[in-house]
């Protein structure tokens, strides 16, 4: 019986199923992916349970988000599905599908910011507690584009020996291959919250991260780029309610940024700029009734999706090295 919140045509047990199966390659992933680490089979089983649980947890609330403001909104709205992957991190996310046309720009926000804002409550205490569970160890650092001699000649040595790198595939800073390390790249919550939990940290010592961490770690990374204000990302419809057809140009701003980060931080970026620019587009489709304005509260409600996408902001996400 079609509702508020259904309709007939909806299929709940398509998207449990898509959920259960979500959870099985996420455990999967994690038990026998490149991030397990435990010593005991029962250690690796509830090392990857947490993982999986936490990670959907996290998913579930951004697109649970989406989907109560847009039914709130009266706007035609799918259940979420859950993307299950074999490789990875066992998912390629959750999703919904906006079948009805948004109201106005209030609405847009609302069902924009939803999503990362929900997720985002959400990720924080798994984040603190996987902090808090995550014993400090001895850290090897990784290799670096960024340039650490701050004079000109010096920047301008090492963003040669960077180039050299990227297009030969060989770094003279990088020690012979013995094995493969995974390093996770800090953004400011990270950063702030450990300090915050365990104080300052020696140089050379780091975490060595739980499950429940690298659960938050990836749905901060969801957040981060779902927060970019391109198309039809969350960030860009805030940017479309914000500057209206005007926030085309921001987007094609943000991809040139992309591009730079592709150049001097990591090639993965290449990936999601792929996706934005070239799937996603820059064009946002109108709202029904363009012409009615931002209330204030939904313009505060953009500035924490700002201030939720610096905090979450990762220039180089994560680093595969051999050693």
């Amino acid at each position: 019986m079609a509702s508020r919140w259904f309709r007939a045509e909806d299929r709940p047990w398509l998207h449990a199923a898509l959920l259960v199966a979500t959870a099985l390659t996420t455990f999967g992933a994690f038990f026998g992916g490149p991030f397990q680490d435990a010593t005991t089979p029962g250690a690796a089983v509830r090392g990857s349970l947490v993982f999986s649980a936490c990670l959907l947890l996290i998913l579930g609330s951004h697109e649970m988000g989406h989907y109560i403001l847009a039914r709130i909104h009266g706007v035609d709205t799918s259940l979420p599905f859950f993307i299950p992957f074999p490789f990875g991190v066992g998912t390629l996310g959750a999703v919904i599908r906006i079948r009805g046309k948004i109201p106005n720009r209030n609405a847009l926000v609302d069902i924009g910011a939803a999503g990362p804002l929900a997720g985002l409550v959400v990720a924080l205490p798994v984040l603190v507690y996987g902090i808090l569970h995550s014993p400090v160890t001895d850290a090897a650092a990784p290799w670096t584009p960024w340039p650490t001699d701050t004079s000109l000649l010096g920047v301008l040595a090492q963003l040669w020996g960077f180039f050299q790198a990227k297009w030969h595939g060989v770094s003279s800073a990088a020690p012979p291959a013995t094995q493969s390390l995974t390093f996770f790249g800090n953004n400011l919550l990270t950063v702030g919250l450990k300090h915050l939990l365990l104080g300052p940290l020696p140089v050379g010592r780091d975490i060595h991260e739980h499950p429940a961490y690298l659960a938050a770690w990836f749905g901060l990374l969801v957040t981060l780029l779902n927060l970019i204000p391109v198309g039809q990302l969350d960030g860009g419809h805030m940017a479309y309610a914000v500057f209206g057809d005007r926030a085309r140009w921001l987007g094609k701003a943000v991809a040139a940024g992309m591009v730079l980060l592709c150049l001097f931080a990591s090639v993965s970026w290449l990936l999601w700029l792929g996706l934005s620019a070239g799937v996603v587009g820059f064009r946002h489709p109108e709202v029904a009734a363009p012409e009615q304005r931002l209330t204030p509260l939904r313009l505060w409600i953009c500035v924490a999706c700002l201030v939720s996408l610096v905090l979450c902001a990762m220039p180089i996400p994560l680093t595969v090295m051999e050693r």
